[in-house]
Formats: C-alpha cells, structure tokens, sequence
C-alpha cells in the first residue's frame, strides 16, 4: 500500500504566526492555518488539524462501512457521514488534545434492516483505519437508515 503526504510550512510563533498545508501526493491543493482561527468558533477561511482528522475521518469511515454493508448482504446506494472533532485542553499531560469523534451517517442502504445496518456501522467504526489510529480518543456513533 502507498504512503500519502502531507506538508505545513510555519512562520513564526504560535500565536502570531501561520501556516500552509500542502496535500502533496495528491496534489489538490494547499490550506491556510493558524492558531487563533484553530481556536475561534469560525475559521474564517482557514483549516486546522482537527478539520484535517475529520475529513480523513469521515472519508475512511465511509469506505469501511461501504465494505461492511457489502459483506452483510447489502448494496450501499448513499451514504453521508460527517465527522465531528473535538479539541480541548489537556488535563493530564497540559496543551491540547483531541476530546471527542462524533460520527453521524445517515444512508440509503437496500437489503440490510435497521439492526444489520447498525452492526455494520459499528464494525466499521471499529474497523476503519483512522479510527484505529485514533483509539485514544472517545469516538461516538449516530447512524440511521433513511427511507
């Protein structure tokens, strides 16, 4: 399997300095960042790490769970999953960390109830890559079928 990258360069210091961050394998395009938007309520036209794992997030999950509806017996027809990513203050270790995942997906799925869909996405909650290499943090679920 391919490595990917990613590249930030930084000018100055935290509070007063900014970044850009490249997605370079794929080559889509760079994104502003600094830390007072990072920390505002809007960003303002700026990503952060925590957008980034959500966007990875959202995106790994919808693909374990397309598989896993696959291996159930199901046709996936839609899924639409948003990733929701926490940060706050570090209690233990001081700084920042990640505080919570919420995962929302709402699908059209054919062949699978509302129980099959709700272990597959569980699995794939479990399962998906990103989720693994975020197991520190508190990941929680909210998926439904839709009619």
């Amino acid at each position: 399997m391919p490595t990917r990258t990613a590249r930030t360069a930084w000018n100055g210091t935290l509070e007063q300095g900014s970044g850009q961050v490249e997605l370079t394998s794929s080559k889509v395009g760079t994104y502003e960042v600094n830390f007072p938007k990072r920390a505002a309520d809007e960003a303002g036209g700026t990503t952060s790490p925590e957008e980034l794992v959500a966007a990875a997030h959202s995106a790994c999950f919808a693909m374990q769970l397309s598989a896993n509806i696959a291996q159930a017996g199901g046709t996936p027809q839609s899924l639409d999953v948003q990733a929701d990513v926490s940060l706050g203050p570090d209690q233990a270790n001081g700084g920042f960390k990640l505080t919570g995942i919420t995962l929302t997906v709402r699908a059209e799925v054919d062949g699978l109830d509302a129980a099959g869909f709700e272990k597959a996405a569980q699995e794939a909650k479990a399962g998906c890559p990103v989720s693994k290499a975020l197991a520190g943090v508190d990941i929680t679920l909210d998926a439904a079928l839709e009619s």
